[in-house]
This record gives structure tokens, sequence and C-alpha cells, in this order.
């Protein structure tokens, strides 16, 4: 199998430097990150994967050597910290104890193990970390065009609907060419006159900012910082320069300003309206110099700016771009800047300032013109192949002032042209021509989900009509969060894999500085798709810097009252249930147990534990006899009725059984961290909540919940609500429903969840399997049958607004844990111990999948043929796993061509294996 042989090679790979008999540490990270520049903590957490040729491969011991220069640790001088040997099989969080770290300073570590058999291992390479700033070292100056109070901004975050005050409104318009909305140029000289042995940058331009130093774009981020809320945090970001990036004598800084979330416009598209002020900038770098002197270079009032040729930028409405209004060379030496203006001193954004940790948007793909109509003369609309998070690139040639408006949008309308109805309108790119041959152009400041582009009045490739400008090229530009891929499926359902791909375009469309609903009408964090689409989020993903940015942002939108919004950041206020809904809010409670569950690492719960009593305090306040009747409830569910609010099944049901969640994790984490007082506190609410639930909700005599519905019986299954005596009774009436309804879901956005994971856990993957093989609606086959390249927001696309959401993506957690059988153990968090346990259902042959866990890669690839059950796995060394076999109680097995023997679970009706470390091909006749 192809999938499986890649698997190895790339295992071989790592273990080509390992001697027989030993283990190597690789893939040295620093609180989760490899060689991070910007570590805020005093003891940061250190771990490292493990490589082994041998199987059943563990750890004993390690030693680690932390060292104020490379050199230093090249001669095994830890002078910041020497562990010794410690006797342990952890290799995962290990807590720095050496000197008091420095701030600003960079530090150089590596380590050591021993193996089972008492053998050392090799060094590992050497890997670093920086430690920030303080910010009153940072002592940020903010600097830009023109001060809060002088910018006339609009302040507030209420929703303004189109009631919204036309007079506000146009004067907004209006102004939208004033140095209060325009992208503007900034620039500072200075001289290096000594041997430059490295330079350390920090800044943060808002909303978004193009660092250049001579001329040389710095890192390769889209939409830097990533969002949040401004008056609560504000990211930086930091780069390391060496030698190489300056010049001797004169040299320049360049930054280059748009507005993005910080500061959008009432002109064209616009979700809302909301400024935290004024285009403005922070910078420093500190320059070393080989003899150990240093200089710093700062934003000060001997900065310069100027109008940059971005006329128009928003993240919501587009961007505009006159190639005339080009100063060439204005960011390198040389530049006469007479002409530009001194900046101001701005009053700086409330929120703290803090280092960006989480990794940034990058462009990932690219995309060539899939096909071209040309709708009538010089009218063309392009299918760009994938409907994406983006913005174009084009190529074109013209006549001086000439301008290209380039239109982007899902789908089209009946006579073919692009419809921006659903997505938010009006939409788009101009280009203003300087008439100098062939000119390229990329927007910076603003993107949108789209897959066609129509262009009119314009020559394609060749230029017929002399009149026009002609567009030689177009690409589209796929930009994501660059976190990286963690994981892989396929198997032999052709429903199931173009479902994977639709989902992971979705999730990587709306993958930005934050997870958004969707890529172009709202841009906005709703909470509940990161719980409910958690495992498949995580599985697919390298979330670990992530999701702590995304509780960071959850912990500043937590308000006075201790509510968690809907939306987070919370640049807007809708007010009522879309402000204030628990399935949304619970977010904050149960993201830190996903995490602790999937990386081992409890930092989340220690540092949010806070954040979660108090949402859960916050309910209890809401609650009438422990019952919470507010919010979406199953939002979206299918019917026959308009999409919305829950019809199906109670919102009380649904907001309560989240309040009990809630409580119950709470009391949860409360018991891990220590905490006795708080544990027993939840405990008896968590208990208190469920009483109520079932008194409320169930029928002792129907053995039904609620009205019945999908959700209302699934949700107290999934919780563990329903008490035992009446599990069985309530998951038949879950069965009755799904055949009367012709084995079709009737749950939304929240409810899918819980209904896939309740058939799942409970031996109903067969019921899973008929309820998603087909290519009718509700299904994830009837959006690959419309033809689409994303999931949408409602399963018939004719009827959503959206068609890029990730919200219905819930699906993915089964195909890693239940059709490739790859499931953690909650007793050993991070998957130090899990299992595979495949699910061989339906007429499928095969399934495979692989995922990067925080020890290393897990696989499981299966596959039936000519009589046999075949499971490929490979175990990441340091761990162990327990091996459900679906197969027969008298089926003979092999491991490695050798006679194995299995124990056998009468319940589950499975032979059990357990395993150490190592790659296993597992043979069984069926």
């Amino acid at each position: 199998m192809k999938f499986f042989k890649s698997i190895i090679i790339t295992t071989f790979l790592l273990v080509t430097l390992v001697s027989k008999g030993q283990i190597l540490p690789v893939r040295l990270t620093t609180e989760m990150a490899e060689n991070p520049v910007a570590v805020v903590v005093n003891q940061p957490k250190l771990s490292w994967q493990l490589v082994s040729k041998e199987s059943d491969a563990s750890q004993i011991a390690y030693l680690i050597l932390v060292a104020s220069s490379e050199e230093k640790l090249n001669n095994d001088d830890g002078d910041i910290w020497n562990t010794g040997r410690v006797n342990t099989e952890k290799n995962l969080h290990i807590v720095y104890n050496g000197k008091p770290l420095k701030s600003e300073s960079k530090y150089f570590w590596k380590v050591k193990v021993w193996n089972q058999a008492g053998k050392v291992s090799k060094w590992s390479r050497n890997a670093s970390f920086r430690t920030a700033p303080l910010e009153s070292d940072l002592n940020p100056v903010w600097i830009g065009a023109i001060t809060k109070a002088d910018s006339h901004l609009p302040e507030g975050r209420t929703y303004h609907t189109a009631t919204f005050n036309r007079e506000k409104k146009n004067s907004l318009i209006n102004a939208s060419d004033s140095l209060a909305r325009r992208s503007i140029m900034l620039r500072k000289p200075f001289e290096v006159e000594k041997e430059v042995k490295e330079a350390i940058v920090y800044i943060s331009g808002l909303g978004h900012y193009e660092l250049t130093i001579n001329g040389k774009k710095v890192g390769n981020s889209q939409f830097a910082p990533l969002w949040t809320d401004y008056d609560k945090t504000v990211n930086y970001n930091v780069y390391e320069l060496s030698a190489k990036d300056f010049h001797k004598g004169d040299n320049v800084v360049g930054v280059l300003l748009g507005n993005g979330m910080y500061n959008t416009l009432a002109e064209r598209y616009t979700k809302f309206f909301v400024s935290f002020g004024p285009p403005t900038l922070f910078f420093k770098m500190k320059i070393k110099y080989n003899d150990g002197s240093e200089e710093i270079v700062k934003s000060d009032r001997t900065w310069k700016y100027s109008k940059s040729p971005i006329t128009y930028n928003s993240i919501f409405g587009g961007e505009d771009y006159n190639a005339n209004l080009e100063q060439k060379g204005w960011e390198s030496k040389g530049f006469k800047d007479r002409d530009w203006k001194k900046v101001v001193i701005q009053e700086a954004p409330k929120g703290v300032l803090r280092p960006q940790t989480a990794p940034p948007v990058t462009i990932q793909k690219q995309y060539e013109v899939k096909s071209a109509k040309e709708l009538k003369p010089n009218f063309y609309v392009f299918d760009m192949g994938q409907n994406l998070s983006g913005f174009p690139t084009i190529k074109v040639k013209g006549k001086r002032g000439q301008t290209v408006r380039v239109w982007v949008a899902e789908g089209l309308n009946e006579e073919g042209t692009i419809a921006q109805g659903r997505s938010g309108k009006p939409y788009y790119y101009d280009y203003t021509l300087k008439g100098d041959g062939v000119e390229e152009w990329t927007p910076k400041f603003s993107f949108y989900g789209y897959q066609y582009v129509q262009i009119e009045n314009i020559n394609y490739k060749e230029g017929k009509n002399a009149a026009l400008p002609t567009l030689i090229d177009l690409k589209s530009n796929f930009i994501y969060n660059s976190a990286g891929e963690a994981g892989n499926f396929a198997c032999s359902n052709a429903i199931f894999n173009k479902t994977h791909e639709l989902i992971n375009n979705s999730i990587k469309s709306n993958f930005q500085s934050v997870f958004t609903d969707c890529p172009q009408r709202e841009k906005l964090g709703w909470l509940e798709e990161i719980q409910l689409n958690g495992p498949g989020l995580m599985f697919n993903y390298n979330l670990q810097t992530f999701f702590p940015a995304t509780m960071q942002n959850i912990s500043d939108s937590q308000r006075d009252n201790s509510l968690i919004p809907t939306i987070v950041p919370e640049y807007v206020i809708f007010g009522g249930d879309f402000t204030d809904s628990p399935e949304w809010g619970v977010t904050g409670v149960i993201l830190p147990w996903m995490y602790y569950e999937y990386y081992g690492d409890a930092s989340l719960l220690e540092k949010y534990f806070p954040v979660m009593k108090k949402y859960v305090d916050y309910l209890e306040t809401k609650a009438t006899d422990h019952i919470v009747y507010h919010g979406l409830g199953d939002w979206y569910d299918y019917g026959t009725h308009a999409a919305g609010y829950s019809k199906n099944s109670p919102i009380a049901l649904s907001a309560t059984s989240h309040y009990y969640y809630g409580a119950y994790l709470t009391a949860k984490a409360a018991k891990l961290l220590g905490k006795t007082e708080d544990f027993e506190k939840y405990e008896k609410l968590a208990s208190e909540i469920k009483t109520a639930f079932n008194a409320t909700f169930f029928n002792p005599e129907t053995k039904q919940y609620g009205t019945n519905s999908q959700f209302s019986n699934s949700v107290p299954i999934f919780m563990n609500i329903v008490e035992p005596q009446y599990k069985e009774a309530v998951m038949q009436n879950l069965l009755a429903d799904i055949a009367a309804k012709g084995d079709r879901l009737t749950t939304g956005d929240v409810g899918n969840r819980y209904l896939f994971q309740t058939l799942a856990r409970n031996g109903e993957n067969e019921t899973m399997f008929r309820m998603h093989n087909h290519y009718d609606a509700p299904g994830y086959g009837f959006q690959i049958k419309f033809g689409l390249t994303t999931l949408t927001e409602q399963w018939d696309p004719t009827k959503g607004n959206s068609w890029n959401h990730f919200m219905l993506g819930q699906i993915e957690e089964w195909f890693y844990q239940s059709l490739a059988g790859i499931m953690s153990d909650p007793e050993k968090p991070g998957f130090k111990h899990f299992f595979i346990q495949p699910e061989v259902v339906g007429d499928m042959t095969f399934a495979k999948a692989d995922y990067q866990s925080v020890y290393g890669k897990i696989a499981s690839s299966w596959e039936k043929k000519e009589g046999k059950f075949i499971l490929n796995v490979q175990i990441p060394v340091n761990t162990t796993a327990t091996i459900k076999l679906p197969i027969s109680k008298k089926s003979e097995i092999k491991i490695n061509d050798k006679r194995a023997k299995a124990s056998f679970n009468e319940k589950d009706k499975k032979q059990i294996l357990e395993l150490g470390s190592g790659i296993y091909i597992i043979e069984c006749k069926l």
C-alpha cells in the first residue's frame, strides 16, 4: 500500500542516524514550538520526540543541557542548566528549572536519553529559544499619520444595519481617502558602521503591516499581526536578522500599513463598522555588533510617512492600487524623502502588548485559471477551479491610467456572471496601470472567499482591442494559517474521500488569525465550531501553539459579568442569543480539556481555570431551578423549516445540557489541578443540573428526551446524563427515529457531533455508514453531486448563504477515530497510550490514516484482501497501544509473519493485542 510505504520511508529517514539498540531524541520543542523567538514564561516546557530502529523502545532517563551560547553547548557546557541524569520516561513538557532566564536573551539546548536497556543515545541536534522582552523594556512608542483624536473615527461595537445613520455613513465614505483610512508608507534611514552579529525586530503594525529592511520583505506573513481584541491584547511579531540583511553605511526600514480589523471602512461592503484608531506602528530593532555593543532603531518622531499607492483597503470591501502613485525605491537607501511628512506620536492601543506565539497566515497554494468564458466581447469570467480564501495576482499590460477591476465570488448567476449576493457585496479590487510594460499586482490587505473571477473591459492573453488593457495572466492565492498539517485520511469510499477533501478545504479557508465562520461575509470567530469540530481539527492540523492564542482571545472577550460571547474577538455586539448562547460560550470550558487530551499539556487548564469557573457561574445566574432557557439551541437543525434557531429540539434542553457539561468539566479540571473546594462545588452543581435535566426533559414512560428528536436523545447519551438503566431504551428511540427518517439526520450545527459520536461510541457505525453513504440532502454526498469544492453552510447549497463553512464538518472525528480507529486514551493524555480499533463497515475494503501526535507519528491502515484482514500499524517510541481487531475469537493472527496470541473481549467481540512502539503488519484470517 503506497500510503504505508510513505510512512515507512519517513520513519527510515528519521532513524538513519540511530545505532542499533539505541533511541535518538528528535524534533525538540520549547513551549510546543521549534526554536521559538518570543518565549514569555519564566519556566518554559521542553519536549522532544524519540526514534528507534528497535520495536518496543522506550526512554528510562534523560539529561538536558541549556547554555548561554551555542559554542558552550557544543562543548557540553550547560552553564544555564545541567539536569544531570533524571530517571523518568517523561519526554514531554519538562519544566525548565535552571538559572533565572533573562529577558531578550537567546538560549541553546540539547538532550540525550537512555533507552529501556540502559543504553545512552547520541546528543540531539541543538535547539534554541529566545525570551521575550518585558513590556516595560519595549517602552512602545506608536507613530502614524494622524492622532486618534484628530481622526474622528467611529467608536463602539454596535452592529450597524441598513438603517445606520446615512449622514454618518456618508461622512465615513468621504473620509476614506483621509489619513485616518488610507494605507501609508513609513520609513526610517539608519547607519551601520560596524560588523553586525545579529538583530532582533519587534514590530506591531495595526491593523496589518508589511516590513522591509533595505527593500527586502521580512518574514512571509500575510495579515500580520494576527487579530485580537485590541482593547485587551495587541500582538507584536519578532524577527531574527543576520549580518547579510544590512549594508555597511546607509540602511532603511520601510513599513506599509493597512486597516485590517483594527479600522474597518464604511465604503463598499462591510459586515460592521468599528475602529480602534487610525493605522499605527510600533517598531523596535536591537542591533548587536561583533564588538559587543548594541544600537536601537525604534519608532519615534524622526520617522517620515507618505500616502501609499494603496488608495483603498478594507478587510470586507477589497483593495485599490494606483501604480502611478508608486515612489520607486522608497524602502531603500538613496531615496529622497524631502516631500514626505513627519509622523505624529499616536495614542497607544489599550491592549496589553504580547508577542504573537501562534503561527502566521501565509500564502499556501496558488491556482491557475481552470477555464475562461467570454460572456460578451471583452467581458470574462474565470473559473479558478477551487473555492478558497485569498486574493488574485494579475499580470496586465496597457496604457497609463487605465483601470482593471477584478470581481471575485463563490458562485455564478444564471447568466454566468459572478454572484456576491449571499457573500457580501460589493467586493472588488481595482488596479490602475502606470503603462510601463507588463505590470504585476497582488493585493496585500484584503481577502475574500471565491472561486470565480470576473473582469470586464479587457483583452485576454492577446491585445485585440488597442483601447483596452490586456490581462496576461491570472492566479488565485490560497491563504491560511501556517500551523501545518498533522494528519491524513483516505478510504475505499469515494463519498468519504471527497467529503474529507471538502471539509478540509473549508477548514483551511477559515483557518486565519482565528477560526472564522466564512472567509467573505463575516470573517468572525464563532466559537461553537471550534469545540464541536475540535477532534477533527486536531487530527488534521498542528494546533499546539494556535489554541493557546484562541484561549487568550476567549479570556480577553469574557465580560465583567463572566459571559463568554458567541464570537471571539467580539468586534461587534449582535445582542440577544446571538451574543449569549451556552453552546458557543462553553467552548471556553471544553477547549482546554481537548487540548489536554490531545497534547498532554495541562497549561490551558491551569491558566484559564478562572475563565472556566466564571462562565459556569454566569450560567448559574441565568438558570431557573438549574434549567437554562436561552440561546440558539441546535442551530440550523435540518427539516422542512427555514434554517436558524433550533426547531426540532427544545432550546432549553440544548442550553441546559451544555450548562451541565461545563460544570462537569470544571469539576474534572479542579480535581486534576488539586483544587478540592472547587471540585466539591462543581461536582455537586453538575449532579444537581443532571437531576433537574432528567426531571424536566426525560419521559420515563416513553424513555424519550425532549421532543424525541435525534438531538434530544443523543446529547444525554453522549454527555452521560441519562441514567444507566434507561440508556439502551433511549438509544433504541434514537435509532428508530433515524430509521423512520430513511437513515437521514435531523440535527444541526450543534447536534451533529453528539449524534455522530453517540452512534460511533455505542456500536452503531453501520448506521453512521448508511446515514452518510448517499448523494441526497441532508448529506455530504449532495454537496459533492452539486459540484462544490468546499463545504457549505447548509446541506442544500441553494438555501444557505456561505459556500465555505466548516461547521457541518464533524464527521472528520469519525473518519480518524472509527474508520481508521485511532482513539486516544483519556487516562494517558497526549496519546501516551492509545487504541487502534478500526471499524469495518458497509462495503468498505480499506481505510488508512496517520496522525502526527506529540510523541510522533501514529498510523493505522487496514484492508480486506483475499479472505484476510490486514492491519498496518505504527506506534511512536515511548508509547504503547491497545489494538482491537474486528475479527472472531477463532481467527488466527500473525504479527510481522509470526504467529501471535491475543486476548478476546466478549463485550466488543474483538481480539485484543497490547503492543509497544514499532511498525507492525498484522494479518488475520477472516
